[in-house]
Parts: C-alpha cells; sequence; structure tokens
C-alpha cells in the first residue's frame, strides 16, 4: 500500500492492447529504457508527485513479467512504462500499480483537448520547419497536417495508436510526458480525416474525474 505520508495523484492511466509499428518506433527513439516492439502490449501510467514513479516501477518489475520502457520525472509529473508480449502480464502489472497508488483507473484525470486541428496542403516552407523538431516521419509539401494536444500528456499515446490502427497517416511527432502531451499526423485529405474521426471518438469515450478548473 501507498504510504500515508505521500498522496499520489493518479493522472492517466493507458493500456494499449497492440503497439502499432510507427507508434512503437517512436516511442523506441526516445525511450530511456528497454524499447518496445510492434504488436507488444503496453501500460503507461502518469503521476504526482513524479518520484514516486520508482517506487511504482519496483512494484510492477517484480510481479510481473514485463520490461522497463520508460521511467521520467518532469518537473510535477511522473510517467512509467511497461510493454511486452504477454497482454495479461502487462494488465496486471498495471493493476498492481494502481493497487499500489490506492486507486482505480477511473480515478484518473478525464482528458481535456487543447488543441484539435487540422490544416491541408501545408507549404513546403512550413514542412521543413515542422521537420526541424519532428519525432518521427517526414512532413511534405501539400500533405494535411493535423494536430492534437492534450491534458493529462499520457492520454495522448490512445489517439496515436487508434490512428495508427485505423488509417495509413505518418506520425510527424508524439510526445507524451511533461504538461501537455502533442500528436502530429501527415497524410492525404482522406487518410487524415479517417484518423481524425477515430481519435475524436476515442478521446471523448475515455472516463475519468474532471481536472480542477475545468467544467
Amino acid at each position: 500500500m501507498a504510504s500515508s505520508k505521500t498522496v499520489i495523484d493518479l493522472r492517466g492511466v493507458v493500456h494499449l492492447d497492440q503497439l502499432q509499428p510507427q507508434v512503437a518506433a517512436t516511442i523506441a527513439t526516445n525511450s530511456d529504457g528497454f524499447f518496445p516492439v510492434p504488436g507488444e502490449s503496453s501500460c503507461w501510467i502518469e503521476v504526482q508527485p513524479g518520484m514516486v514513479v520508482n517506487r511504482l516501477m519496483d512494484v510492477a518489475l517484480k510481479s510481473c513479467d514485463v520490461t522497463p520502457g520508460a521511467l521520467i520525472t518532469e518537473r510535477h509529473y511522473g510517467t512509467l512504462e511497461v510493454h511486452g508480449p504477454d497482454q495479461g502480464q502487462v494488465v496486471q502489472a498495471c493493476a498492481a500499480i494502481l493497487a499500489e497508488i490506492g486507486c482505480r483507473a477511473e480515478d484518473q484525470i478525464k482528458p481535456t483537448v487543447l488543441i484539435d486541428e487540422i490544416i491541408r496542403k501545408v507549404t513546403s516552407h512550413h514542412a521543413t520547419l515542422i521537420n526541424r523538431t519532428r519525432a518521427g516521419m517526414l512532413l511534405l509539401a501539400d500533405d494535411t497536417l493535423y494536430t492534437l494536444e492534450v491534458t493529462p500528456a499520457v492520454h495522448i499515446l490512445h489517439a496515436a495508436n487508434v490512428a495508427e490502427k485505423t488509417s495509413p497517416i505518418r506520425i510527424i511527432g508524439l510526445g507524451s510526458d511533461g504538461a501537455v502531451g502533442r500528436l502530429r499526423l501527415a497524410g492525404s485529405d482522406a487518410e487524415i480525416d479517417a484518423a481524425v474521426e477515430a481519435v475524436r471518438r476515442t478521446m471523448a469515450g475515455l472516463t475519468g474525474r474532471k481536472a480542477e478548473g475545468t467544467r
């Protein structure tokens, strides 16, 4: 059980049943642990205060056959990830972490969408600027660009994985830790429209408590 001296706020919990190729590759590029591969199951948890992710990771690794992929402590929040080919073990690891915190998945903060916009026929200069800081594929001139920003940050992973499952888009950027999560997708009009429809449906279906200051 969590120490009575430490109140842990569960900001977000994400279970991805099957990591898509681009999502897995983008995560691996920025991984500080053992990177996941396509097809594996993955669990992400975001909490406050950040440093407790060390204890939560310890619980997961000692109770289940999973591999650590991320252990991040930001200024205010902490994020961890475990993954593996056995989805049951990953689900069990997630449950063990939640038990340690004393929470259920429903106790997380429901995501708030801050930015959700489509830009069609991106210019070549605009594409070049974005490509300088990309974390995935290239954005090309005349592509359609979709940008999503949410808080808590970890929920952006739901959007990225379902987008790639739904449509042959290209992931240009994916950031899932810190104050906000950011996703950039590129493709044709039809590819982006299909992905965006799935993303919006998925985000609207996520449950949780309202963040402080929201209505």
